[in-house]
């Protein structure tokens, strides 16, 4: 059974290389915060936090949920809502020292 939760996703979940990109000209930002922040909470959040994984969602009923596969399949599920024209990578944290990261680079 894998329960994951993790107090501040858009800490553990977020870095400063989540998503590259040209900066716009009009925003002077890469990407808006306010909206990842969203993509975080309805698309990881919502999806992940206080859930066993197992059981509750389809996904790992099959596939192990290790940091790996979540790590994969939080990329998947953010790769899908962020335009192709920014890069996109997800770190994922199981201990301060321990953590994955996808893809790789």
């Amino acid at each position: 059974r894998h329960t994951r939760y993790i107090g501040d996703w858009s800490s553990d979940v977020c870095s400063s290389d989540l998503i590259t990109g040209k900066i716009n000209d009009v925003t002077g930002y890469v990407y808006d915060l306010g909206k990842l922040k969203n993509l975080i909470k309805v698309e990881i959040e919502d999806r992940l936090d206080h859930k066993n994984l197992n059981l509750d969602v389809k996904y790992f009923s099959e596939i192990n949920p290790t940091a790996e596969n979540i790590c994969v399949y939080i990329y998947n599920l953010l790769r899908k809502k962020i335009e192709d024209d920014f890069k996109i990578s997800v770190i994922l944290f199981e201990t301060p020292r321990n953590f994955v990261k996808y893809p790789a680079d």
